[in-house]
């Protein structure tokens, strides 16, 4: 099952080697990921595809300016996870990638929310097949996003992809284990 090969595979990104990836690899593995499922075949999924330094390097700005407010304010197990982990505000993959893919959503679609996150998922493991690595960035607060890229009002920023060739040597989380995940009729 390849799928499943996959999806065992592919792990967090947030390093990248500086070699760009043929453009034609981002499209092939956007082509995957719109031919997900979705409510009335809405295809509700906006892919915006960010090559440019500057626009990587303004969207790390306003990304980080709202990662320090979300700092700022958050406690308890949240924030002793991403001290344990190392997390911090700065988020360098956004300018370090050579691409940034923004998954945007379309909210007057009906069952938008969960038809974009499956699309998001096929994308995942289109890149992974195509060697390509990414982390599932969501900021904080994506409206400073939305309006920098003057997205219509109508559409909402779900997740930032950085994508890239990965350099990241830390290995895959942990998952949990079938027995863990599933159960049959009932909870």
């Amino acid at each position: 099952m390849r799928v499943l090969e996959l999806a065992r595979r592919r792990k967090t990104v947030r390093e990248f080697l500086p070699d760009r990836p043929p453009k034609e690899d981002i499209l092939k593995a956007i082509e995957a990921a719109k031919e997900a499922p979705s409510g009335m075949n809405a295809q509700p999924w906006r892919f915006v595809i960010i090559d440019d330094d500057w626009m990587k390097g303004k969207i790390r700005e306003l990304c980080e300016r709202e990662e320090e407010k979300f700092y700022s304010r958050t406690r308890g197990d949240l924030m002793a996870w991403l001290n344990a982990k190392g997390f911090r505000p700065e988020k360098p993959f956004l300018s370090e990638a050579p691409y940034l893919i923004l998954i945007f959503g379309h909210t007057k679609a009906p069952y938008w929310l969960q038809s974009t996150w499956i699309a998001v998922g096929y994308l995942l493991l289109a890149l992974e097949e195509l060697g390509l690595g990414t982390v599932t960035y969501t900021p904080p607060n994506p409206r400073p996003i939305e309006e920098f890229l003057r997205a219509p009002q109508d559409y909402k920023l779900q997740t930032i992809l950085p994508v890239g060739y990965p350099a990241d040597p830390k290995p895959k989380y942990e998952r949990k284990g079938l027995e863990d995940v599933v159960s049959f009729n009932g909870f």
